[in-house]
C-alpha cells in the first residue's frame, strides 16, 4: 500500500519543485510534425512574435520562456503536458489548434490544476465544466451558425435567397460539431440541406462528394475541414465546373498555404474566421516581414493567448498554478495580439469560454485574405456569385 502511494507522492513533489520557478515558463503544445503541422508551425510564429513585445523591457533574469511541445495526434497529448509540467515546470499551458487534441491534453491539464488557453473550436472544451480550460475564440457551433447567417444576409443584399445548401465535414469534434451549428441554423431558418455528408480526416477521393454536390441543387456549399481536405474538395469542384458560392469552415480555408496550393480557384471563396491580419496592419507588417507570409489567424489567436496568460501572471506576480488561472480568468486584455480579434480584446465567461470575440467572414482577392463581414468589422466589400455588393 505504501509503495502504492509513493508514486504520487514524488509526482507531486516534482511539481511542487517547478511550480513557483522565478522565470515564467509558458508551455506551447501543437503539432509541429504530421498533417497539421503548418498550423502548428503558424501558431508558434505567432507566439514567437507576441514573445518579442513581451521581452523588449523586462530585464535579463525575468524573461518569459516558450517550451514547445510537439503534438501531431490526441494520442500523445496527456504525457506531452505532464513532461511540460513535472520535468519543464511551465506555469500554464497554451494549444493545441486541433479539437481532439485539444480536449486530451485539457483533460490532463484540469486533473493537474494548470491552466490552458486554447483557440481551437469544439464546443466540449468548455462545455465539460471545467475549470482550468479557457478559448480564446467562440465555439464551433457558434461559427456554423454565423457560417450560414452570414452567407444568407450576403445572399439577401445580392439579390438571391438561399433556399438549399451543402454540408460536407471532416468527421473529427472540430468539423462535428461546426457541421451541427450550420445545421440547426438551418432548421431554424427553414433551409433544406440536400447534403448533410461527413467524410474522414484525410480522404484521398472527393469525386463521389463532388459529383453528388452537382446532382444536389445546391445553392451553397459550407465545406468544414482542415487544409489538405479543405484543397482537395475546392480543387475537385473547379476543375468539374462546379460553380456555386464556396463558405468554408475556417481552418484549411484561411492560411496562405491555401491560396499557393489552389491559385486562381482560390478567388473569392469565403470562409468564416476567428481573426484577420487585416484588423492589426501594424503587427500583420512586421510579421510579414519576418516571416514572409501574411499572419495566419492562428498566429494572432496564439500569441494574444501567451499575451493573456503573461499578463494575468505579472498583475498576480505568481505563477501558482490556482491563482494564475484565478487572474486568467478575471482579466480583460486589450492589447497586442488582441487587438486582432474580433471584440478586440481576450476575456472570459464562467465557462471559460470568449466573453468578447465574434466570427468574421474573410474572402480570397488574389493573394490577399480581406473581412468582408460584418459591417463593424470589414475592411473591403464582399463579393457574392461574382456581384460586388455595398
Amino acid at each position: 500500500m505504501n509503495r502504492l502511494l509513493a508514486a504520487p507522492t514524488i509526482a507531486m513533489a516534482l511539481f511542487a519543485t517547478h511550480a513557483y520557478a522565478e522565470k515564467l515558463k509558458v508551455g506551447a503544445l501543437f503539432p509541429l510534425s504530421g498533417a497539421n503541422a503548418q498550423f502548428g508551425a503558424n501558431a508558434r510564429n505567432g507566439m514567437e512574435l507576441a514573445l518579442e513585445d513581451i521581452n523588449k523591457n523586462r530585464p535579463a533574469d525575468d524573461k518569459v520562456e516558450l517550451v514547445f511541445a510537439d503534438v501531431p495526434t490526441p494520442n500523445g497529448a496527456a504525457a506531452a503536458v505532464q513532461r511540460l509540467v513535472s520535468q519543464d515546470g511551465v506555469a500554464a499551458i497554451i494549444g493545441s489548434f486541433v479539437s481532439s487534441i485539444t480536449l486530451a491534453a485539457s483533460e490532463a491539464t484540469e486533473r493537474l490544476g494548470v491552466p490552458m488557453i486554447t483557440h481551437s473550436f469544439a464546443d466540449q472544451i468548455t462545455g465539460r465544466g471545467y475549470k482550468y480550460i479557457f478559448q480564446v475564440t467562440p465555439k464551433a457551433s457558434t461559427f456554423g451558425e454565423k457560417q450560414l447567417g452570414y452567407a444568407l444576409d450576403l445572399a439577401k443584399q445580392a439579390g438571391g435567397k438561399i433556399e438549399r445548401i451543402a454540408i460536407f465535414y471532416e468527421d473529427t469534434a472540430y468539423g462535428t460539431a461546426q457541421a451541427e451549428g450550420i445545421r440547426k441554423a438551418a432548421a431554424k431558418a427553414g433551409i433544406e440541406v440536400v447534403i448533410d455528408d461527413a467524410y474522414p480526416l484525410g480522404i484521398t477521393d472527393v469525386a463521389p462528394l463532388i459529383n453528388k454536390l452537382r446532382r444536389s441543387k445546391a445553392q451553397v456549399v459550407f465545406p468544414v475541414s482542415y487544409f489538405n481536405d479543405g484543397i482537395l474538395i475546392i480543387r475537385t469542384m473547379k476543375q468539374q465546373r462546379v460553380d456555386l458560392p464556396i463558405v468554408g469552415g475556417a481552418a484549411g480555408y484561411i492560411i496562405p498555404d491555401f491560396q499557393k496550393a489552389l491559385g486562381s480557384f482560390a478567388e473569392d471563396v469565403f470562409s468564416i474566421a476567428p481573426a484577420n491580419y487585416d484588423t492589426v496592419p501594424d503587427l500583420a507588417a512586421r510579421y510579414k516581414a519576418k516571416y514572409g507570409m501574411f499572419m495566419a489567424h492562428e498566429s494572432i489567436m496564439y500569441g494574444a493567448a501567451l499575451q493573456h496568460v503573461v499578463a494575468a501572471a505579472d498583475k498576480v506576480k505568481s505563477h501558482d498554478h490556482a491563482k494564475l488561472r484565478d487572474a486568467i480568468a478575471q482579466l480583460r486584455y486589450c492589447e497586442g495580439l488582441a487587438r486582432g480579434i474580433p471584440g478586440g480584446c481576450t476575456a472570459f465567461d464562467a465557462s471559460g469560454l470568449s466573453a468578447t470575440a465574434y466570427p468574421i467572414f474573410v474572402q480570397w482577392r488574389g493573394a490577399d485574405l480581406v473581412t468582408v463581414f460584418p459591417k463593424e468589422a470589414a475592411r473591403q466589400t464582399p463579393r457574392w456569385a461574382g456581384k460586388e455588393l455595398k
